[in-house]
Order: structure tokens, then C-alpha cells, then sequence
């Protein structure tokens, strides 16, 4: 009975499943909000999308472009089919020249191609009465413990990924790289989140943990609200076992959470101070205006989405200045993620203001940087002067 109907919605999750229903039903209008979920052309959801006929096509989305260009082709290739030309034919004329050589001519003829396409309207000019938003990079440095068994990783990690690149280039060793990367960044979080780390007889097993409970102490003196994001929901195992212990309640958020409206309820009524979310369950959909202050406990290679998380409190409805805080351990591959997140911002930016230098170059030197040995650090820093927080 859709033909019934004015209006039709639908998930990502449930499209796939209903097209051979949906693909049959001609539509005047075909809206894709949150329309970065397509950006994988191979994925189910971007195919059955674009096996919909409609008459007109919108793609509603804060953050069109995350990664890199490709994502950007998906989004065209469903809305204007054929006008980036393939995938082939765009990653030669685009993606390699803008992304590998900052080829200036080549991003503005990009963007020649997609402006007359593309209304974008930044939070500045919608929201005009929203409070500020500062952000801050709170410097840690990793203990003892987790500097030797970093170093220890790093070693072997570095062989086995040098080796992997020799045999097969960069491109087709991706799954080794990032397997390394992510046991060096859980090293940074907590040693318990890395199976085969030996863990110290005695003391901490991480200093980025002890640095946060110390801040949350004083933040909760100071009365603030506070969303605190990770990417491993085992960590946040681990911060409310610390949470627990100094008798202090929070709500919390991941993936395995059933009723997502309970803990948004009681976060939002003033009943928990603090709210623990995953970034993947959490970053996008939810209101938590109530919220003046959102720490990052571990930093993700995309911009956007941490962004998008930040967002969560700073949005129309907020009433107080927000504070965002992005916990990195100083020297560390997060230091190193902190610079690739610039990097992409600075591409995104360039393509959606149509203009700009270029920025993002992933190589090998990518690689030798992110896997690269622990300086010599002073302790006790937790803001560097000269430097600026990366901005999205």
C-alpha cells in the first residue's frame, strides 16, 4: 500500500532489505539525511539508494566529505550519475593529483564542477545566538609502564609493517597498518586494553586515565556538566570502574545499550553529571544541550565525527559556553593523529568553500611518522605553547 502514502521513511539498515518493494515505487522527491552513510560505494545501503527512482535528489549531510574525495564521488555518483564520470577516471583526474600532488588546478576544477550542486550553510550563520565554543588540547604523558611497553610494540610493530609494505605496497598492506596503529593507540589509552601487554606489579597502568579522573575532579567542583567520548567501549569499562569507586553516578551510552532514551533523560534532568558514550553509538542524533563541557578521551584519525560528538552539546537550545577538551598523549602516534586531523580538515574545508590550498598527502612518510619512537619528554605538561588546537 506505499503508493497510499504522501510520504515514505525509511533507515540505511532496512533500505537494503526493502528494495525490491522500493525500487518499484517511483518518488517525486528522494531525500538522504545524514547522507555521509552512502559515502562507501560498495556498501548495501549506497547501492540500493541509488537504485531508487525519483525525480529530484537531496543529500542532507554535516560532514559530505570525512576522509578523503572518494566519499564525495559516492554522493555525486548517486546524485548525478556520471556527471564526477566513474570511480576510475575520478580517482585519475582527482583523487591523485588533489590528494597526492595539491594539485591547485585540478581542486578548482573540482570545484567548479560541484559548486552550482551544493548549498552549504555553516552552524555560524544558522545559529547566531549560540553560546562559544572553545577548544582545548589537554597534553598528557604516558607512564613509565606504558612508555616501555609502547617502545616494545612500536618495535615489533614497525618490522612486521616495513616488511608487509615491502611485499605487498602500501595500498594492499592497510589491514597490518592499522592493526599496529590501533594496539599503539590503546597503549595510550590503558595498558589493560592491550591482551599481550605486561602489566606493572604495581602502580598505574595508565597516565592518561590518572590525568583524567584528576581533571573530572575539579570540573565536577566547578559544577560542570560533562560528555566524556571514546572509541573503546572497553576503556569506558575502565573509566566507570574509576567512577564507581569514588561513589560518583554517570550515564552511558554504547552500542549495547537498549533504551537510549533512559540515560539521555537522566543526563539531560540534571540527575548525572557525567554521561560516557562511544563515539560510534553516541556521535550523531542525540541532544545533550544540558552538557558545557565534552572531553575527547582518545583522539579518531576523522575530524569530522569528533566534531560531530563535540556537537552533541553545542547546539541550538545551549545556553552556556562549551568547552571541548581532546586528551593526547604528548609525543605519542595520538600527536601524530592530531596532525592528520588537520590535514583532513584542511581538504574538506578547501572542497566545500571551493577554494583553499590542498592538504592531505597519505604515503609511506604517513606511515614512518604515525609508527615513529617516543621522544625524550619532560613531565608534568599539559599544554605546549606555540601550538594550536587542531580545528575542524
Amino acid at each position: 500500500h506505499l503508493n497510499d502514502y504522501d510520504v515514505i521513511l525509511t533507515t540505511y539498515a532496512l533500505l537494503p532489505k526493502d528494495i525490491e518493494h522500493l525500487a518499484k515505487l517511483p518518488l517525486h522527491l528522494l531525500v538522504l539525511d545524514e547522507a555521509q552513510y552512502i559515502k562507501n560505494p560498495g556498501s548495501k545501503a549506497t547501492q540500493a539508494a541509488c537504485e531508487l527512482i525519483a525525480r529530484q535528489r537531496l543529500c542532507l549531510s554535516g560532514t559530505p566529505l570525512e576522509n578523503h574525495l572518494g566519499e564525495l564521488w559516492s554522493l555525486f555518483h548517486f546524485l548525478l550519475p556520471g556527471w564526477l564520470g566513474d570511480v576510475k577516471s575520478f580517482n585519475a583526474d582527482y583523487r591523485v593529483p588533489i590528494e597526492k600532488r595539491a594539485s591547485e588546478v585540478r581542486l578548482q576544477h573540482l570545484n567548479g564542477r560541484i559548486k552550482p550542486f551544493l548549498l552549504r550553510r555553516t552552524k555560524e550563520q544558522v545559529a547566531t545566538e549560540l553560546p562559544p565554543k572553545t577548544e582545548i588540547i589537554h597534553w598528557v604523558d604516558l607512564n613509565e609502564a606504558q612508555r616501555d611497553v609502547y617502545e616494545t610494540m612500536r618495535l615489533a610493530m614497525d618490522k612486521k609493517v616495513r616488511d608487509e609494505i615491502t611485499r605487498k605496497g602500501v595500498a594492499r598492506s592497510q589491514i597490518i597498518i592499522l592493526e599496529a596503529l590501533l594496539k599503539l593507540r590503546q597503549v595510550c589509552c590503558d595498558l589493560r586494553l592491550v591482551n599481550d601487554a605486561t602489566l606493572p606489579a604495581r602502580g598505574s597502568t595508565s597516565g592518561k586515565l590518572d590525568s583524567l579522573m584528576e581533571m573530572l575532579e575539579e570540573l565536577f567542583e566547578e559544577g560542570r556538566r560533562i560528555l566524556l567520548f571514546s572509541q573503546f567501549t572497553s576503556m569506558l569499562a575502565l573509566i566507570e570502574a574509576e567512577l564507581k569507586k569514588r561513589k560518583v553516578s554517570y550515564a552511558l551510552l554504547t552500542g549495547q545499550t537498549r533504551d537510549r532514551r533512559t540515560p539521555v533523560k537522566e543526563f539531560q534532568s540534571g540527575k548525572r553529571q557525567i554521561f560516557l558514550i562511544s563515539l560510534k553509538a553516541g556521535g550523531v542524533g542525540l541532544n545533550l544541550t544540558a552538557a558545557d563541557t565534552v572531553i575527547h578521551f582518545d583522539p579518531w584519525w576523522n575530524p569530522a565525527a569528533e566534531n560531530q560528538a563535540s556537537d552533541r552539546a553545542h547546539r541550538i537550545g545551549q545556553q552556556q559556553p562549551v568547552f571541548v577538551y581532546r586528551l593526547i598523549a604528548a609525543g605519542s602516534i595520538e600527536e601524530r593523529i592530531a596532525e592528520l586531523q588537520e590535514r583532513k580538515a584542511l581538504l574538506a574545508e578547501s572542497i566545500l568553500e571551493g577554494g583553499g590550498s590542498t592538504g592531505p598527502r597519505f604515503s609511506e612518510e604517513d606511515v614512518q611518522a604515525l609508527l615513529a619512537p617516543l621522544p625524550g619528554l619532560p613531565a608534568k605538561r599539559t599544554r605546549r605553547p606555540g601550538r594550536r588546537s587542531p580545528q575542524a
